[in-house]
């Protein structure tokens, strides 16, 4: 992936290629998917920060675990995107144009499956020669967000599934 450089008088930076992968541990087995074609938009003035995510470009090792995960967990052709909508709470923390590393607070809503709930997470936040990535970590339970686990699978599914979100941004230009 190329990356391109931020300009100093941007005030939204944007990614198409932003990386989410979760991943839901137990001793029974653990299950991991990655979505490559996730989108994010950061007002750098307001610290107004937005991700959407489509459930059917996750991709799993085993295509019957894709399958069961589209179409009997999350109903992707019902609920067939992920968002969250939220703040930098600490945005004067953040220094867009000096190389570095920030750690931002970040608060908003998070949509999965139909139903919203509000979350806070912190989120590291690099600059280097004026390019911005951003990453951060944090736990969902399926069941706050209307998830169904069948009893027959719950041992092979974690009550908490760990979300790993990585982006590369570059200007927008409108």
């Amino acid at each position: 992936m190329a990356l391109t450089t931020v300009t100093l008088n941007a005030q939204r930076i944007f990614t198409r290629t932003g990386h989410i992968q979760f991943l839901s541990t137990t001793p029974v087995e653990d299950i991991e998917a990655h979505n490559k074609e996730v989108t994010s938009v950061i007002d750098q003035k307001t610290g107004a920060i937005q991700f959407a995510a489509t459930i059917k470009s996750f991709q799993f090792e085993k295509a019957l675990m894709q399958e069961h995960f589209n179409e009997n967990y999350m109903e992707s052709n019902t609920y067939s995107k992920a968002t969250f909508k939220g703040n930098i709470e600490n945005l004067a923390d953040i220094k867009w144009t000096t190389d570095g590393s920030y750690m931002a607070k970040v608060k908003g809503d998070l949509t999965i499956h139909g139903e919203t709930r509000t979350v806070e997470m912190d989120a590291q936040i690099m600059v280097k020669k004026e390019q911005v990535s951003a990453e951060t970590e944090f736990n969902i339970q399926p069941e706050e967000h209307g998830i169904e686990i069948p009893d027959m699978v719950r041992d092979k599914i974690a009550k908490e599934v760990m979300v790993i979100v990585k982006c590369q941004y570059e200007p927008y230009n409108k």
